[in-house]
């Protein structure tokens, strides 16, 4: 599997593998096993909480929900678990605009211009069945390289919620 297909994939379906906006955090790491534990995304408490595997990044609710989730381009590696990208965990970065443009086109997969995130030396497009965003790096005004694809959070609110006690990661 290509880096393009894995990027294709979630874009259409707004999953990769288990991981997916709302997934339950203990589908997550009984699929995946454990992640690596960035830290606590807030001033209190121990979550929300941001963990990685490798360059996909989960930020988790108090719920023990996946709230949002961010594949990092930027390295010279993209590095995925195995088990979720086809058996590969390592692909080559330096992913250009018309790479992924051409692949959503071959994969049927709509988009647009994103424009709130077009401004100075990036631009961005949004895949319009999953409302991910794929964020680019102009260098030096040659050809835009992925940075970041995100996918959008499910928009739930726990604030109201007090922390769930005795649940795993």
């Amino acid at each position: 599997m290509e880096i393009l297909d894995v990027l294709t994939d979630v874009a259409r379906t707004g999953r990769l593998g288990p991981v997916f906006s709302g997934a339950r955090w203990s589908d997550v790491t009984a699929a995946l096993g454990e992640p690596w534990d960035v830290g606590t995304m807030g001033q209190c408490g121990e979550w929300p909480r941001l963990f990685a595997y490798g360059d996909l990044e989960l930020s988790v609710c108090t719920c023990r929900k996946v709230s949002l989730i961010c594949l990092q381009a930027w390295r010279d590696t993209v590095e995925l678990p195995a088990p979720i990208a086809g058996g590969t965990s390592a692909f080559p970065a330096a992913i250009g605009y018309p790479d992924v443009v051409s692949a959503l086109d071959k994969a049927g997969c709509p988009w647009q211009p994103y424009p709130a995130l077009t401004f100075g030396d990036q631009c961005a497009l949004v895949a319009t069945p999953s409302g991910a965003t794929f964020t680019f790096e102009i260098f030096d005004g040659g050809v835009p390289e992925l940075n970041v694809m995100g996918l959008p959070g499910d928009g739930h609110d726990c604030s109201g919620h007090p922390p769930l006690q005795h649940i795993g990661r």
